[in-house]
């Protein structure tokens, strides 16, 4: 897709789109830099284009272990034809909680194109309890963002348990970006459970 057809995505719905421009491939590099083949499966919110999804398979991700979340028609049509491996669904991001992505299996790692910044708290919310629903207990939340913090509040933070921290940023995309991991406070990761070899009741 052109950046004179992702403008006009963005003209018609910039709350969606949130960009006048695709990301860069310097970008897709860096919210992409500490993921790893070990991190498979992985989700990824508002691919857009599919910068950050050629990145992440550059970095040794296979294609089919990949879940692409994207509401635009247009762009979920393309991502189709581009990476016909990968599972393509198009659909709301805030809706991904009671969606079973990888047959059960958890995500390593989710990397986000949305423009959280520019939605409702309520949306951001339903988008991070969903993400982190898919997610191991060790995995990570990749946002970028273009203004010079948090691209999720504290309070939000707070209280669904998580912390952000930088860990990158790009100055030559347009605009400039940084890059946050969003991750559980370690008080927020159950313990794992010790078999007891008795069978559970029902509830």
């Amino acid at each position: 897709m052109s950046e004179i057809s992702f403008f006009r995505s963005w003209l018609a719905n910039p709350l969606r789109v949130g960009a006048i421009s695709p990301s860069s491939p310097a970008l897709a590099n860096a919210i992409t830099a500490e993921i790893t083949p070990e991190c498979a499966p992985i989700i990824e919110l508002g691919p857009g284009t599919g910068v950050f999804t050629r990145a992440l398979i550059a970095r040794g991700i296979p294609e089919e272990r990949l879940t692409l979340i994207e509401h635009g028609a247009d762009f979920a049509r393309r991502l189709q034809r581009t990476f016909p491996k990968a599972r393509v669904l198009r659909m709301d991001a805030s809706r991904i909680k009671h969606i079973d992505l990888f047959d059960g299996e958890r995500a390593g790692a989710v990397v986000s194109g949305l423009p959280l910044l520019l939605m409702v708290p309520k949306r951001v919310i339903a988008v991070l309890e969903g993400a982190f629903e898919h997610l191991r207990p060790s995995g990570a939340f990749y946002q970028f963002t273009y203004r010079p913090h948090s691209p999720i509040s504290r309070p939000i933070l707070h209280g669904l348990g998580l912390d952000a921290e930088r860990c990158g940023g790009i100055h030559i995309n347009l605009p400039p970006a940084l890059v946050y991991r969003i991750f559980r406070r370690p008080a927020s990761i159950p313990p794992p459970q010790k078999a007891t070899g008795q069978i559970p009741a029902a509830e």
